[in-house]
């Protein structure tokens, strides 16, 4: 059954995409830039790139998932959305603030943003990942606290479920660690150490409870298979998640300065991680293999069982690669690092944010799936994303083992300049890669205005 305030996903999941398109293109030029290093320069400097390349990861992310908290929520608490009104106000709000910021990026220099912001009054700005002027992350957290107020007051008058208990826990936890982006000590140690609190404990921690929720919605609704055994392979999954994640924070403490006691439960910890990922793959095979009917929506099938194994593959066996502080000694900081961020960044969360849509926007759309050559060109596209995300991770793999041998491990190391010449191929091959992976999302979004063959409709 669909409930009528579930439409205001719909701009949520739309902007996600258009936001995800930016994100690519940004890629592709920092690509283009690794072997053309003057490409767009002066420009788009090379750094500004990185910073919207990834800047609209994270905002093109947290839009996907504040449209799946409003189309999961009310269909879990069985109940209309608290306040539908609210939520679309803060989706302008939101959408705004971010173009605005990603316009002054691109606009001014960075520097200069910073005073215009108001850096000088609170210092927040210059960190990776976190360069929002002040402005924009004061919006991120009304944005974030109306969010939660909204959903919140969702659960609270109807049903609750562990779903939307675990997705209420991990979109909290995401605006309480944000909150650590406001604190900027002068000491750099110190500084690092409570930036990943942030970083890290999104990614590796309370994100990883909201693609759980997500996934095992999906899965309930795409298999029929009794919501108590999802929800038990949810509860051991979160707990893996929480024990492995918050501790193993500490494989990013290696060599800043924190204490060396750090090297042994980071390494320890962190060895763990992947755990939770082969369950994670487990489960949504286990569950489509005991599915109690065929879902008209193959695509959404389809991604589920990708979120999976890319998951386990980019976040597991990636991370576990270069996690141990011993290896970690030589690869950290290398294009190792690179590979194993674009895996499992689209493993886990790009891939279950297109599970999501994919399920959910026929349904906003009256049906329970797209057409049959809708769902072909999607499926097409499934695999020329996922394909050519292999390949960008085993070029940029190939790329860091030689940086690392001739920068690192050689008995005359190369300067970095030198090396990067060394690896010039992989980047070709990495952006050659990068281009069929833009085909793949055109499809996906060209599959939703596939109008021929036949449609599915929601009774």
């Amino acid at each position: 059954m669909l409930y009528k305030s579930q439409a205001v996903a719909k701009p949520y999941f739309i902007a996600a995409i258009g936001l995800f398109v930016g994100q690519i293109l940004f890629g592709l030029i920092m690509g283009y830039q690794y072997v053309v290093g003057d490409f767009l320069f002066p420009a788009i400097p090379f750094n500004v790139a990185r910073m919207v390349h990834t800047n609209l990861l994270i905002v093109w992310t947290l839009f996907a998932f504040m449209g799946a908290g409003y189309y999961l929520i009310p269909e879990e608490a069985e109940t209309e959305l608290f306040s539908p009104k609210l939520a679309i106000i803060m989706f302008w709000i939101f959408l705004v603030a971010g173009a605005l910021t990603i316009v002054g990026y691109l606009a001014v220099p960075y520097a200069t943003l910073a005073q215009m912001t108001g850096n000088d009054i609170l210092a927040t700005m210059g960190r990776e990942f976190l360069e929002q002027p002040l402005p924009t992350k004061v919006g991120i957290v009304i944005v974030a606290l109306a969010f939660l107020f909204n959903i919140s007051l969702t659960v609270l008058k109807g049903r609750k479920t562990s779903i939307s208990l675990v997705l209420l826990l991990g979109l909290w936890g995401l605006a309480i660690f944000f909150l650590f982006s406001f604190y900027n000590p002068s000491n750099l140690v110190l500084d690092k150490y409570f930036w990943w609190w942030t970083v890290h404990l999104w990614v590796e921690g309370v994100w990883e409870l909201i693609l759980g929720a997500m996934l095992a919605f999906v899965l309930i609704k795409i298999t029929g298979v009794d919501r108590e055994v999802i929800e038990k392979w949810l509860y051991v999954i979160i707990a893996m998640t929480l024990i492995t994640g918050i501790i193993g924070t500490g494989h990013h403490y290696f060599w800043i300065g924190a204490p060396e006691y750090w090297q042994w439960f980071g390494s320890v910890f962190s060895a763990l991680e992947p755990i939770p990922f082969f369950m994670m793959t487990v489960f949504a095979f286990n569950m489509v293999n005991r599915r109690r009917r065929e879902h008209p929506n193959k695509a959404a099938t389809l991604w589920a069982l990708g979120t999976g194994v890319m998951s386990f593959l980019g976040a597991g066996v990636w991370g576990f690669m270069h996690t141990l502080a011993p290896v970690n000694f030589y690869t950290h900081g290398t294009q190792i690092t690179a590979a194993h961020g674009h895996m499992a960044f689209f493993g886990a969360y790009a891939m279950v944010n297109l599970t999501m849509i994919s399920y959910a926007m026929p349904m906003l759309r009256g049906r329970s799936a797209n057409s049959r050559s809708a769902q072909t060109l999607e499926m097409w596209s499934f695999w020329l994303m996922t394909v050519s995300m292999v390949f960008i991770t085993l070029f940029l793999t190939a790329a860091g083992i030689l940086q690392i041998w001739l920068q690192r491990m050689g008995s005359n190391p190369m300067s970095f300049m030198d090396t990067q010449d060394q690896v010039m191929l992989f980047y070709w091959l990495r952006e050659i890669a990068g281009l069929v992976f833009f085909v793949g999302l055109v499809l996906y979004i060209w599959s939703f205005f596939c109008k021929k063959g036949e449609a599915h409709f929601a009774a």
